[in-house]
Formats: structure tokens, C-alpha cells, sequence
């Protein structure tokens, strides 16, 4: 289930059209994170997969759901996607929050199992970074509430802000409130597209005198060069 919610040449390139995916792309269920060992380790052989259509598999993530909405996780970001793909699961071989919620039983309520769905539905890009520990699963909660590219702008602010959970909901909710993000970032004391790199030397070095040259700064060079990049 998803939630259907600088004049210069670089913002030429920016409005080409490119398609940058906004929620999940593989199966339902299928651990593509949680699964990978380039990101899990060893943990990535526990990786459990849910099938929506099979009987069975249905059964085992309502288990998981109801276990989820106990606590029983203690906060493990990994169990916590692991119960984030059963309730997403559930909700697609029942049909409905409601009838998720209802299978599941327990503390699992139509709100518990949305949000959590949701989160399921996050773009692998930004999954991957909760598998790592570097999104908090309850950050990714208020994430996946913004809809479309605004959604992963807030994922990235996150990471390179370092904002805590209460700061991206306060975001979210703004931005969900048409307040441009760029706005509500500034409003927490973000800056939208600030980040710290490091360069070789030697690019460096080649860098800072172009830019010195041209009259521009660093930054505007890095963007362009970028942009071609990503085309």
C-alpha cells in the first residue's frame, strides 16, 4: 500500500524530467534490505519473507505484526523493518488496515499498522539507511507521511541535519501542511542541500581555483558537475 499522497543551467537540468523512484519498487514482503548482507551481515540469513497470497505466510506475519505492536522488538531497527513488511503483508492479503488489524489482534490497531506499512513502502534508498542504524525506524515513521520527492529530501535533511525524531515529525507535518520542506528545514535550522564532502587534494586544490576564476562558489561547480553526472 502506498500513501498517495540556484536561474542557472543546473535548474535547467533539473526539470528534464528525470524520474527518481519515491516508494518501494520490489514485491511486497521480500526482505531486499533486511536480506542483504552488504548491509545486515550475518544477520541477513534471519531475513523472513512474506507472501501475501500464500495462506501460511499470511499466518506468519500476522504473528509478527501482533508480537510488533507488543514491543517485543526491543527496538532492533532490523526486527523493527522485518514487522514493518508484516504489516505491509497482512494489509495486502487482507485487503484493508481494518482487516490487518483485526487478523493481527493484540495492541495492532489500524494506525499502528498504517504507519508501519508505510514504512515498508519507503524507496530502498532510504530503507537501506534504517537497516544501517543511520535513520531511526521511528523517524522513518514521520518520513514516510510526506509524499512524493519531498519525501526523500526530508530522508537525506535527516541524515545530513542531524535531526532528531521529534524534529523530523515537526518537518513532516509541516511540509504535509503545503509548507514548502525548504521552508520547514530552515525552520529546524537545516539548510536543503548542505552537506560536508571531502575531496582529494589535488580536486581540491583544481576546485577552489576554477571556482576562484569563474567567479562562483565551490558549491555551484560540485551541483552542475553532478547534474551532468546524474543525466
Amino acid at each position: 500500500m502506498t500513501d498517495n499522497r540556484p536561474g542557472d543551467r543546473s535548474a535547467n537540468r533539473r526539470d528534464s524530467g528525470r524520474s527518481i523512484p519515491t516508494d518501494r519498487e520490489s514485491p511486497v514482503g521480500a526482505p531486499v534490505i533486511r536480506g542483504d548482507e552488504s548491509v545486515t551481515g550475518t544477520r541477513a540469513r534471519e531475513a523472513v519473507q512474506f507472501d501475501p497470497d500464500d495462506p501460511g505466510s499470511l499466518a506468519d506475519a500476522a504473528e509478527i505484526v501482533r508480537q510488533f505492536a507488543a514491543g517485543s522488538t526491543n527496538d532492533d531497527h532490523l526486527y523493527m523493518l522485518r514487522g514493518a513488511a508484516a504489516c505491509a503483508a497482512l494489509v495486502r492479503g487482507e485487503g484493508s488496515y481494518k482487516a490487518a488489524a483485526e487478523r493481527a489482534g493484540g495492541d495492532a490497531t489500524v494506525s499502528f499498522i498504517r504507519k508501519w506499512a508505510r514504512v515498508h513502502d519507503l524507496p530502498r534508498s532510504v530503507r537501506k539507511q534504517v537497516a544501517l542504524g543511520r535513520i531511526a525506524p521511528t523517524a522513518a515513521k514521520h518520513i514516510a507521511r510526506v509524499g512524493g520527492e519531498a519525501r526523500l529530501l526530508l530522508a537525506w535533511a535527516a541524515l545530513d541535519g542531524d535531526l532528531t525524531v521529534r524534529e523530523v515529525r515537526s518537518v513532516a507535518s509541516a511540509v504535509n501542511d503545503d509548507i514548502p520542506i525548504e521552508q520547514a528545514l530552515i525552520d529546524q535550522n537545516v539548510t536543503l542541500g548542505q552537506l560536508e564532502l571531502t575531496l582529494t587534494p589535488n580536486t581540491y586544490r583544481d576546485l577552489r581555483r576554477r571556482a576562484s576564476i569563474d567567479g562562483v562558489e565551490p558549491g555551484t561547480i560540485v551541483s552542475e558537475a553532478l547534474e551532468d553526472y546524474f543525466e
